[in-house]
């Protein structure tokens, strides 16, 4: 079954109806026409672009994934490029579902790469709108934008906690292990990967929140706006976060050189206690006449002279803290 929707007057009047028969029906008056495409071939979008009178570049974008954010505008329609996202706290990994859109007067073809692109929950948006519907295509249009950037925030939201715990980690006396130093590593890759399609989007809806052909009614705007600024503060928050990943790395480093250095320390402190000793039972070791040579007050010199010099060289080294 086809996952198509026609408003007339902003009252859902059918759904699942076959696409062949959305051409007929925008010959209707008031009405308002949404069909998505999962997955489609060459075919299917040129079947719908002569209905619909689509840009062959905008068919081209559509086909070829891993495009950024965007809002390109034509002449007859609008071409809309976004993607909606989801975090594994499990290993700390993003994925990224792309979709797109054609915006045109009266209608909205939605066209995604995945079923992991929800569109139930986009529909769902929809379905509580209530009497916004009948501002037909710019309220399916802030549906699918609702979507997209509540998933944006609450993908950061999970990352915030997740960075948190690293945070707590740092005042632990033992060093991160390598399972931690992974998890900071994928955790920075994923707010790399999520900036590129969190920050773009400030400038897709500010677009469209400022374009008087897609919100001709001033109630619609302050939906937008909500939109917008939620896309802005997933934008500096995904920022944010990212400088304070890339600060916790760094803490890491600064521990791991700190107690190398202390590690150093200790090793050179202990081996120089050791070396006097050494050289003072050496000095007295020689095969020839020392004062004190075959008598015991010269053994007993010796000996109280490698004890004196141990004891002030850990003293002192113990004062220094390198012991």
């Amino acid at each position: 079954m086809a996952r198509t929707r026609l408003y007339r007057k902003g009252k859902l009047e059918s759904e699942g109806f076959p696409i062949a028969d959305v051409s007929d029906h925008l010959g209707e008056p008031d009405v308002t026409v949404w069909f998505d495409l999962c997955t489609p071939t060459r075919a299917d979008l040129d079947a719908i672009s002569e209905e619909l009178g689509l840009h062959p570049l905008a068919i081209e974008d559509a086909l070829h994934a891993n495009q950024r954010p965007k809002l390109d505008v034509y002449d007859t329609h609008m071409f809309l490029n976004v993607y909606a996202t989801h975090f594994d706290p499990d290993n700390g990994r993003l994925e990224s579902i792309e979709a797109s859109a054609f915006v045109t007067e009266r209608a909205l073809v939605t066209v995604r790469t995945s079923e992991a692109f929800s569109i139930d929950q986009v529909q769902r948006r929809w379905d509580s709108g209530g009497a916004l519907a009948e501002h037909g295509v710019a309220f399916l249009l802030h549906g699918l934008l609702d979507y997209v950037v509540d998933s944006h925030f609450e993908v950061v939201q999970a990352m915030d906690e997740e960075i948190e715990k690293l945070e707590e980690g740092l005042f632990q006396e033992t060093l991160p292990g390598p399972g931690e130093q992974r998890r900071t590593f994928e955790l920075r890759k994923s707010l790399v990967n999520l900036r590129r399609v969190v920050a773009p989007m400030r400038e897709v809806v500010n677009t469209l929140f400022r374009r008087n052909d897609v919100i001709r009614d001033s109630s619609l705007a302050p939906y937008f706006q909500d939109v917008y600024d939620h896309a802005v503060r997933a934008a500096e928050w995904t920022d944010s976060l990212r400088d304070l990943v890339g600060n916790i790395r760094e803490a890491h480093m600064t521990m791991a050189n700190n107690k190398m250095n202390l590690i150093m320390k200790r090793v050179t402190s202990w081996a120089a206690i050791i070396a006097v000793p050494t050289m003072i039972t050496g000095f007295y070791g020689q095969n020839v006449p020392y004062p004190g040579s075959g008598q015991p007050w010269g053994f007993w010199t010796s000996t109280g002279l490698w004890v004196v010099a141990a004891i002030v060289l850990y003293t002192q080294f113990k004062k220094r803290d390198w012991l």
